[in-house]
């Protein structure tokens, strides 16, 4: 099973006093990349909300937003300081009386009211139990999102199956044009031989097999391909597994890649390098897609 950083989860909890919303959205990153927008009576948990996000998500960009409607009963977190309003009142009052201006009640009052240290914000703490309650929705948020990812991941698993194949088949393609090889390397070095024969005369034929033989034996890529196919074995073996290997998933890549490289290094026939083309494009696409696994 292979996961991917990509995700989204949105979950809603409402008790008879309070609606807790949170939303997770992630996208790849190479490390646990954290943000998160909380309401201030929760800004005290914001490293608990973490932990609990960097457990449940492990890697990724991760954005939290976290906000908290309440209903009418718990919205009047304010209350209006009288004693300050009085003296604001009485203060307005008497210049207006030394300066001679007609100013109703009234007015002198709504201007009162418009000073800012007359509304008092009260201070909101929450209690354990809305906290339980704002866990239970962070992780239920955070189950959602590990459901999209896995959905994600379906697709990236075929998408990966695809290529590996493509990859086989490529190899598969191969073995037709061996023999033409061997058979053209054994034909040029013959023709170079026999130029070079007409001016040194005589040469060991047995010594140049045996040289053909070491030479051919550098250009024999048997183990490569053997390799290569195993790599690519072991890569759906792996994408099979229980667990989401992003990481083991881009070394086995890199081993794939290597196989190939060698492959096309020491083919030096057309026709396979351009096999060895096909399947290093097929390769690319893999590794464009496993940067966004988990």
């Amino acid at each position: 099973m292979i996961k991917s950083m990509t995700g989204f989860g949105n979950y809603v909890y409402k008790d008879q006093f309070k609606t807790y919303h949170v939303e997770i959205r992630s996208i790849n990153s190479k490390q646990f990349d954290f943000s998160i927008k909380v309401p201030p009576e929760f800004r005290d948990k914001e490293n608990e909300i973490r932990k609990i996000v960097s457990v449940l998500l492990e890697r990724g960009k991760v954005e939290c937003v976290i906000f908290i409607e309440k209903d009418d009963l718990t919205t009047g977190n304010f209350s209006i300081n009288s004693n300050v309003v009085k003296k604001h009142y009485n203060d307005l009052k008497n210049i207006a009386h030394d300066l001679s201006l007609s100013t109703s009640d009234a007015e002198l009052l709504s201007i009162s009211m418009n000073i800012p240290d007359v509304i008092e914000t009260a201070k909101i703490e929450n209690t354990d139990e809305e906290w339980n309650r704002l866990e239970q929705t962070i992780q239920e948020a955070c189950r959602l999102t590990n459901v999209c990812r896995e959905n994600e991941g379906k697709i990236l698993a075929n998408d990966f199956k695809l290529h590996i194949n493509l990859i086989l088949n490529y190899l598969k393609e191969i073995a037709p044009f061996e023999t033409e090889r061997i058979q053209t390397i054994k034909t040029r070095l013959q023709k170079s031989l026999n130029d070079l024969s007409e001016q040194t005369p005589s040469y060991d034929p047995n010594r140049f097999e045996q040289e053909l033989l070491f030479y051919l034996e550098k250009l024999d890529f048997t183990e490569e391909k053997v390799r290569l196919a195993k790599h690519c074995d072991y890569f759906i073996e792996t994408m099979n597994e229980n667990t989401s290997n992003g990481k083991k998933l881009s070394f086995i890549c890199q081993e794939i890649g290597r196989e190939i490289n060698t492959l096309g290094s020491k083919s030096s026939e057309f026709n396979i390098q351009q096999k060895v083309v096909q399947m290093k494009d097929e390769l690319e696409k893999i590794k464009e897609q496993l940067a966004n696994i988990l």
